[in-house]
């Protein structure tokens, strides 16, 4: 093997619905899919290289594997993705300045139709706290209310300090 370098990712998912799985990552990734067959749909972006695929078999799709996420590199394209995601109305909730996953993060997340969780976020830099969410047994992701919790929150307003402190409840 000449590289460790892989130049593209690849993830399946099954879902219930392919139509409104269709709607909801064409508005999400902002491009159409790259090829659509019967109970089947593709999504290859550049940028990052990803190659995602989506199956429709209702029985086979599985919640609580944790989450998906980009990660962006400046914080004016996290401000221009969460704009973009709030016109088509996709977002679930609005983190700033929090404290996750052992990082100091301004995020977003989206829920496709069947539940799987995407974060949107910028890093600023490594923290010592973990979400202790993250840590529990019953926790859907890191930083994620459960289900019925799940309200548009602004946390805080990024400044120094302003993140999240353990135990606080706040992620």
């Amino acid at each position: 093997m000449s590289s460790t370098f892989f130049p593209r990712m690849h993830v399946s998912l099954y879902v219930a619905n392919l139509s409104k799985t269709t709607n909801f990552y064409t508005d999400f990734f902002g491009q159409e899919p790259a090829k659509v067959k019967p109970r089947y749909v593709k999504y290859v972006l550049d940028k990052p290289a990803l190659i995602i695929s989506f199956v429709e078999n209702a029985e086979r799709v599985q919640q609580n594997f944790g989450h998906l996420g980009f990660q962006v590199e400046t914080k004016q394209e996290l401000e221009e993705r969460l704009g973009i995601a709030k016109e088509k109305g996709l977002v679930s909730k609005e983190e700033i300045g929090t404290a996750c996953c052992y990082a100091v993060q301004d995020k977003f997340w989206v829920d496709d139709p069947d539940g799987v969780q995407w974060e949107v976020y910028y890093f600023y830099e490594d923290a010592e706290f973990n979400d202790p969410h993250y840590e529990l047994t019953d926790a859907i992701t890191c930083c994620m209310p459960a289900e019925q919790e799940k309200p548009m929150v602004q946390l805080s307003d990024g400044e120094e300090g302003a993140s999240c402190p353990p135990g606080s409840g706040c992620c």
